[in-house]
């Protein structure tokens, strides 16, 4: 037994067993020897809130020892409801700050390293113009890669007005950019924008408290930004065609410099640098009549307003960057499909021994000089995508028998697992299991073929109950999506079965992984600049006024 010094509402001294004791019932004891209710009495130790949790954590596991001190003090009941509720709510918040971080982090290796994917896609880099890019080593791919989605997911989170989570989120999107070369780094404008957005965070917060950090983030913002636009933006007007998609950016930049100045009491930096900003703000603001020009040509309000913006208000201008626009998505949309076909391919000739993907261009190069599809494919994931290697082993009648063999015994193994799997599917159909295994054996054939027979047999007996549950018209549909299901559950070695789900860490956290990689998907090259910029014009306007009033 341990003593726990009890002080507060109930002072005295507890003997409990530390490893059976949880925290509500250390807590219903408290309020029965302090004559009120358990959701009345909260309960601190060693600086920190007793929670309930799960109500399975045992106060050992909690670090309580013996002769420990825990302060009672007693809330109404209204008030201990809030404050469990509260503790609940913040557990949940850094329950889902962990998961965003660990997907961001499975995410990035598993796309960086040249993995198989689990998915249908590959996350890439792109430059401004939306072209593919390789910077660096694989740990700086991987370490951009998860800074650029972690710094996705804080920006979604500052639309939805959660300036909290997004500082949490933005902070792990800082610290993975770190993790990158620095020479790798100055070449990309995300890290500087991402000081922009913690600083945005404050403001919007009103954390007066952060002045001095958000002004050392401003200056790194504006030197990292400078540094990748090039002097006077001459490299974003470049690979933008002369239009000016940073001046939303920099007018939310000149505003927080503003901002940071008029705290620190330097007046006239302030009022110089938003008298800027109030100049950007007035350039960015839409005609109606340009505006219902380009609308009028098929195009949404919130892409022509974009258009006109980056354009300057050249509606020229605008119209010919949406068709550029729509051309890009169009032939993204081609090249995803392409990918998703040969991922597909790459899923089938299973991965080499460091669990990356068969190299297709360096596949169909030892094609094109005659070698089987398939017998190449296995030689080049022995040999680690190594072709001259591959080539060699080929070129080797005893290693080329050897891999045909191989290849022929993988088959009979992959056809036995499917036809198992099909078999589990037909009776979980409804089916009779004797019946499903005499059709495979008796027709040899496809799943068409299969179903197409058990059908025929319930279409003469009316008493079969899956007769009366599956017309024999959908027999089709129903055989070409199990056909898909068994063409897509196929591992990573190759094998029916699917995928594997697990990472180092345990688990694949699945949905947190689909939000971040379709948060990615709705963006594109120029997201960071689009901003809506009416909350910057009405602060503008009121730290212009504070400087009036106080006759700066």
């Amino acid at each position: 037994m341990a003593k726990l010094k009890i002080a507060g509402t109930w002072a005295g001294v507890l003997e409990v067993e530390l490893e059976d004791w949880t925290v509500p019932m250390l807590r219903e004891e408290v309020a029965k020897r302090s004559n009120c209710e358990s959701n009345s009495i909260n309960l601190i130790c060693a600086g920190r809130v007793l929670k309930d949790g799960d109500g399975n954590e045992k106060l050992a596991q909690l670090g309580i020892k013996n002769n420990a001190k825990i302060l009672a003090s007693r809330v109404c009941a209204e008030e201990g409801k809030s404050l469990k509720e509260e503790l609940l709510a913040e557990d949940e918040r850094s329950r889902r700050l962990a998961r965003v971080k660990a997907a961001a982090t499975a995410l990035a290796k598993r796309h960086a390293d040249g993995s198989l994917p689990i998915e249908d896609f590959n996350i890439v880099l792109e430059d401004q113009s939306g072209k593919k890019v390789q910077l660096g080593s694989e740990t700086d791919q991987r370490a951009i890669m998860m800074g650029l989605m972690l710094h996705t997911n804080g920006k979604q989170l500052i639309k939805r007005q959660n300036y909290k989570d997004a500082l949490e989120v933005l902070a792990m999107g800082e610290e993975a950019f770190s993790l990158s070369d620095p020479k790798v780094i100055e070449l990309v404008d995300n890290p500087p924008i991402l000081q922009i957005d913690m600083v945005w965070c404050y403001f919007m917060l009103r954390d007066i408290s952060c002045v001095s950090v958000a002004g050392v983030r401003l200056e790194k913002a504006r030197e990292g930004i400078e540094r990748a636009h090039g002097k006077d933006s001459s490299r974003v007007r470049l690979l933008q065609a002369g239009r000016f998609p940073e001046l939303a950016l920099y007018l939310r930049l000149e505003l927080l410099e503003g901002v940071v100045a008029y705290h620190s009491g330097q007046f006239e930096k302030s009022r110089k640098v938003l008298a800027s900003a109030q100049g950007k703000f007035t350039q960015l603001q839409v005609p109606d009549e340009a505006l219902s020009l380009v609308m009028s040509m098929g195009f949404r309000e919130r892409d022509a307003k974009r258009a006109l913006r980056i354009s300057n208000q050249d509606v020229s201008s605008a119209v010919d960057f949406l068709v550029e626009q729509k051309a890009k998505r169009a032939q993204k949309r081609e090249e995803d499909i392409w990918r998703r076909d040969e991922i597909m391919e790459q899923k089938k000739y299973g991965t080499t021994p460091l669990k990356k993907a068969v190299d297709l261009q360096k596949l169909n190069q030892l094609v094109s000089i005659g070698f089987d599809k398939e017998l190449a494919a296995e030689a080049l994931r022995r040999n680690e995508n190594d072709a001259e290697k591959a080539l060699d082993d080929l070129t080797n009648p005893e290693t080329n028998s050897s891999i045909q063999v191989y290849i022929e015994s993988r088959k009979r193994k992959r056809q036995s697992q499917a036809v198992n799997t099909s078999v589990e599917a037909l009776v979980g159909m409804g089916f009779e299991r004797s019946r499903v295994v005499e059709a495979f054996q008796a027709a040899g054939g496809t799943m068409e073929q299969v179903l197409h027979q058990l059908l025929s047999e319930n279409a003469g007996n009316p008493t079969n109950a899956a007769s009366n549950n599956i017309p024999t018209d959908a027999a089709n549909d129903i055989a070409n999506s199990l056909v898909s299901m068994l063409n897509n559950n196929v591992d990573q070695n190759g094998e029916v079965g699917g995928p594997s789900t697990a990472g180092e860490g345990g688990e694949r956290d699945a949905e947190m992984e689909d939000e971040l990689a379709g948060e990615l998907a709705e963006g594109d090259a120029l997201s960071d600049y689009d901003l809506e910029v009416t909350k910057e014009g009405e602060a503008i306007n009121e730290y212009l006024a504070l400087l009036d009033s106080a006759g700066k």
